[in-house]
């Protein structure tokens, strides 16, 4: 019964991820290469009360694990590689920062809902921006995964960035 249970669980997940990445339109067979990153933060919010988060609906705290796929169809010429992972690491770090140690509700004031979902697509925005700006050669597409146990995440794929010239 209990591993009938976890397989369709696992199953779900894995629709659920294949699916986010389909509906935006991209496909996994279009970015073989990838490199990721990680890093983590801590943060307190709530749900404002609403009866659908039950006891969560009211101020709690929670440590996420965020992991970063830059997903990309070819290495770069000159250095075969997706993106520097230097670069890498210092972007997703300061993306974090700006919401590590902080209280959603106050970053958000207008009643957000700041389900891990949500923040999934923020911190994909908030990397997106500073890619744009200090990586512009990096063409490919973003996937953010936020974990809030070993047991739940919710992920986010974003469409492929424009870049620079005709690099990557």
């Amino acid at each position: 019964m209990m591993a009938t249970i976890i397989q369709k669980i696992w199953l779900f997940a894995v629709f659920l991820t294949a699916f986010s990445i389909g509906a935006s339109g991209l496909r996994v067979e279009d970015f073989p290469f990838s490199l990721g990153v990680r890093d983590s933060l801590m943060i307190a919010h709530s749900f404002h009360g609403h009866p659908s988060f039950g006891p969560a609906g009211g101020m709690h705290g929670a440590t996420y694990t965020c992991d970063v796929d830059f997903l990309a169809e070819e290495l770069h010429p000159e250095t075969n590689w997706v993106i520097d992972i230097g670069k890498a690491l210092d972007i997703l770090s300061r993306v974090l920062s700006r919401y590590n140690l902080k209280n959603l509700d106050e970053v958000f004031p207008d009643k957000t809902m700041t389900t891990t979902e949500f923040m999934c697509k923020q911190i994909h925005d908030d990397m997106r921006e500073l890619l744009k700006s200090e990586c512009e050669n990096f063409k490919g597409a973003v996937r953010i995964k936020l974990w809030e146990s070993h047991k739940a995440w919710a992920t986010y794929t974003g469409p492929p960035g424009s870049g620079g010239d005709d690099e990557l």
